[in-house]
């Protein structure tokens, strides 16, 4: 037992020196740095106020019957009245037999397409180019994880590569694609007949932008609402989240361009909303996956409560990036400060005395600045402070021609008895 307690504390000895002399190390290299510099960049201060709310829509939810669903629409895309946004099949077997009808619609709109245009080596040449076109897409929308179009995308490779192969066909005739293309309308027209009922399509009744995200809150607020929500029931809505889809729901329809944010803000920064001037636009900042600054307009600021107020704002811009956003957090920016940000301990104020020629009266001039190391020698430039942060400044130069202060310039922190021109040793 004694000889464990003396090897702990030998342990606990050697450690303890071994910090001392790092400390002493630290303190002695900080003694004989004669200085040490940042460099200063070009920084913007934003003046905001963070807002917590829900993204409000015009949305029509689509429904069906019971059965396996396809979305054939891609997410964001514009569809008109009427336009297939999904299928619903009776079971697998139906979906399956469904697929091979549309292999041969594709495949027969390709045979009409190459007798159409003839086969011959022009035609084959601008195939290659097409399916290259299609192949780099294709490989671009893979690269930046952008799946809206993907579906399209695949199967504009698979009818270029499925035209090529008839065009190079050996042998290959106009009228032996004649032949094949009425060889394919009678398996068509059989197919047609036997799987009839199998598949019910779901047709857009609107025009807008379809997403196939629902979350519940599509009925439950809507624009018409926000003209009356009160804080609390906003309240309840963010804590409620979002809910199940409806049974058998295969998206919605957005069906104006108009989107909304509801939120509240401190009681404070919602008096600073533009809510009577003519303009009455705010910037918003949105984070996550949807990081975009939006120019919004100011619909209604309601009454403070508890140090809360609600706000309701809008905008006709970024609606397709936007379908899928429910719950936001945003900052609300009313005013940004640009400069060149440096810690706080290069600012220095320097005295300087100055005589009036005329008057002989000799008087003290302060002058805000730091100092910058330029050639080896401290050079001071006077600044002006636009904003502070934390452990920083944003400054202006407030001189120019040679001694305004720029982004890049090596500005010095921590030094003592500066004086301006004194040469420095490194």
């Amino acid at each position: 037992m004694k000889q464990g307690k003396s090897i702990i504390t030998i342990v606990m000895l050697l450690l303890a020196a071994a910090i001392a002399i790092y400390f002493g190390f630290y303190v002695y290299d900080s003694l004989n740095d004669p200085f040490s510099t940042t460099l200063a960049y070009a920084y913007t201060e934003y003046d905001s106020a963070q807002a917590q709310g829900l993204l409000v829509r015009e949305e029509q939810v689509l429904t069906t019957q019971e059965g396996i669903v396809e979305v054939v629409c891609g997410e964001s895309k514009k569809v008109a009245v009427g336009e297939l946004v999904a299928r619903v099949y009776r079971d697998s077997r139906a979906k399956s037999d469904y697929a091979q009808l549309e292999r041969l619609e594709q495949e027969i709109a390709l045979l009409q397409s190459v007798a159409g245009s003839g086969v011959g080596v022009e035609s084959a040449a601008r195939l290659d180019e097409d399916i290259l076109d299609a192949v780099v897409q294709l490989r671009a929308s893979v690269s930046l994880s952008d799946y809206t179009q993907m579906q399209e995308q695949i199967q504009q490779v698979k009818s270029n590569v499925l035209k090529r192969g008839y065009t190079y066909g050996d042998g290959v005739t106009v009228a032996d694609l004649q032949a094949r293309l009425k060889q394919l309308r009678q398996e068509r027209s059989e197919q047609s007949q036997q799987f009839a009922g199998a598949a019910t399509n779901i047709r857009s009744s609107q025009s807008g932008v379809f997403s196939s995200y629902v979350d519940g809150y599509e009925n439950r607020l809507t624009p018409e609402q926000l003209s009356e929500i009160t804080l609390e029931q906003l309240d309840q809505l963010i804590e409620e989240g979002t809910s199940l889809p409806e049974s058998g729901c295969v998206g919605k329809v957005i069906t104006s361009n108009r989107w909304y944010f509801v939120c509240r803000l401190d009681e404070e920064a919602a008096a600073r909303l533009p809510i009577k001037d003519k303009d009455k636009t705010v910037t918003v900042r949105f984070v996550g996956d949807f990081s975009q600054d939006v120019k919004m307009r100011v619909e209604r600021v309601g009454k403070p409560e508890n140090g809360q107020a609600l706000v309701v704002l809008s905008s006709d811009r970024y609606l397709a990036r936007t379908t899928q956003l429910r719950q936001q957090t945003a900052q609300v920016i009313f005013d940004g400060f640009e400069g060149l940000r440096v810690p706080k301990q290069a600012l220095r104020m320097e005295y300087e005395n100055y005589t009036d020629k005329e008057t002989g009266v000799e008087t003290q001039v302060r002058r805000l600045g730091v100092y910058v190391l330029v050639s080896g020698r401290a050079e001071f430039k006077e600044v002006k402070v636009v904003a502070e942060g934390s452990d920083y400044y944003v400054l202006r130069s407030a001189q120019a021609g040679s001694r305004a202060f720029r982004a890049g310039d090596e500005v010095i922190v921590r030094a003592v008895g500066l004086q301006d021109g004194q040469l420095l040793d490194y």
